[in-house]
């Protein structure tokens, strides 16, 4: 069975920091773009960051850019989220995302239909 599982999430008041972490198991993404998106109660998925399967390429949604760090431990299907200078508005759940087929991050963009591989999801919840 295909299990992306994330960690890290909890309560940081805002200005803190926290760093999820997503692990593969059963199969391995190695060579799969890996990603992160979050959603708000009430709101649709919004996309996070992306990274591509060898760590060179990454994109992030404009909301969290110069904030939140992207990266992945090489030849593993382990990817990583550092958030800093993190906001109420940063609240919600966060899931890791992966592409089985191998697609470059150019092609899978900010678009969650891209992604066939999901996890639960991790809460963050930023307080004021």
């Amino acid at each position: 069975q295909v299990q992306l599982v994330e960690s890290g999430g909890g309560l940081v008041q805002a200005g803190g920091s926290l760093r999820l972490s997503c692990a593969a198991s059963g199969r391995s993404f190695s060579r799969s773009a890996m990603g992160w998106f979050r959603q708000a109660p009430g709101k649709e998925r919004e996309f996070v960051a992306v990274i591509s399967w060898n760590g060179v390429t990454s994109y992030y949604g404009d909301s969290v850019k110069g904030r939140f760090t992207i990266s992945r431990a090489m030849a593993k299907s382990t990817v990583y989220l550092q958030m800093d200078s993190l906001k109420p508005e940063d609240t919600g759940v966060y899931y890791c995302a992966a592409d089985g087929g191998g697609r470059p991050v150019a092609v899978l963009g900010a678009n969650p239909s891209n992604y066939d591989t999901w996890g639960q999801g991790t809460q963050v919840t930023v307080s004021s």
